[in-house]
């Protein structure tokens, strides 16, 4: 199986500026993500997508695949991570031939686990190569929820349950932005990382599900490297 992960990494960023190459426990972001997916034998290239020529200079020293930079119309706010995505693999299968897969990985996921990777990549083999998400389950549920209409609070769901206990409330997950893969074929098709059907990833740890995009969030991954250590 040949894989391709794809790390998109903007070199512009309005609310933690400089965010991908930002030293994170003595190394840039972007690092943790390609040190945690080096050496995985599925994966024939890890290609990093960026406007950014230190972005670019700082990947290629960490190991990455990066033959470019990516053009104005991907390096803008309405730039999409899909469009970014099959720029990335439409170049790449002219160049190196088709691959199996395309995984894409935020570098703002830094504490990402190879053995999480390896096993997002099981689930691709053994369920015909349907999509594979990176979800997490929710900390508020929505059938808990309420919203604001005519300055009173209504139940966000018609079909609410506060009477429950929170044990009885079916389990929910959400996108954490960790993990996608799925094949070529379905993300040009669709032009989106769903399908009409898709495998959960699910991560538990805290850690892993850490998405930065703030400064909080960036000293919140801080936290989590002076507690291990």
């Amino acid at each position: 199986m040949r894989i391709l992960a794809i790390i998109p990494a903007r070199g512009g960023s309005k609310r933690l500026p400089g965010k991908n190459i930002k030293l994170l426990g003595g190394k840039p972001l972007i690092n943790w993500t390609l040190d945690a997916v080096k050496g995985i034998p599925e994966i024939c290239d890890i290609l990093v997508s960026t406007d950014d020529s230190e972005i670019a200079s700082i990947a290629k020293k960490g190991g990455a695949y990066v033959p470019w930079l990516r053009p104005n119309e991907l390096s803008n706010d309405e730039a999409s991570s899909v469009d970014v995505a099959i720029h990335a693999l439409d170049w790449y299968e002219k160049e190196h031939g088709n691959v199996d897969g395309l995984m894409l990985l935020q570098p703002t996921s830094p504490f990402r686990e190879q053995n999480t990777i390896k096993t997002g990549i099981t689930l691709f083999r053994n369920n015909g190569l349907l999509p594979v998400i990176g979800v997490s389950r929710v900390g508020e549920h929505p059938e808990w929820m309420f919203k604001e209409k005519n300055n009173l609070l209504v139940p966000f769901l018609d079909d609410h349950s506060f009477d429950k206990r929170s044990q009885d409330l079916a389990t929910l997950f959400i996108v954490n932005g960790g993990f996608y893969l799925l094949s070529p074929i379905d993300i040009r098709m669709r032009h989106s990382f769903f399908g009409t059907t898709n495998i959960p990833l699910i991560v538990i740890s805290p850690k892993e599900q850490l998405d930065i995009d703030t400064h909080n969030d960036f000293e919140l991954a801080e936290f989590f490297l002076e507690r291990n250590n």
